[in-house]
């Protein structure tokens, strides 16, 4: 599919050997920077279908993120959600040494705060949480 080595090397380590129907689908679209509606049960790679396309482009166009902005906002709609696409996004690009942080409520805001503020490539938010922060 055309991936950065690097994520290929993180996608061996998670076990990952051929793409999901979905995966198939939507990362072409993805990559090549068009909007996407994907609708699958769970446990079909639905995460891997957008994030992975997400962290070879923005390894492809390479820049520090700047103080007090995002590179990357992806919602979510519950904090349990979050927690589990942002562990995804990690797990993905962990050879690429992007920033990534979940900003949810009902946690102190003051983490949440120094994370925003340092600059991120990728934040994934729970709608609530972020509106907070704006």
């Amino acid at each position: 599919m055309g991936l950065n080595p690097a994520l290929l090397q993180a996608l061996t380590a998670e076990g990952y050997t051929t793409p999901t129907p979905i995966q198939q689908k939507a990362i072409p679209d993805v990559m090549a920077g068009k909007d996407l509606l994907g609708i699958a049960q769970t446990g079909t790679g639905k995460t891997a279908a957008f994030a992975l396309p997400i962290l070879h482009r923005l390894a492809a166009n390479r820049v520090a993120p700047v103080p007090r902005t995002t590179r990357c906002l992806v919602l979510s709609p519950t904090r349990e959600l979050a927690t589990q696409i942002g562990e995804s996004f990690k797990a993905y690009g962990k050879h690429l040494g992007f920033r990534v942080a979940v900003i949810f409520g009902g946690v102190k805001y003051g983490g949440q705060e120094r994370s925003l503020n340092q600059g991120l490539d990728i934040l994934v938010a729970a709608p609530g949480r972020l509106l907070d922060h704006i």
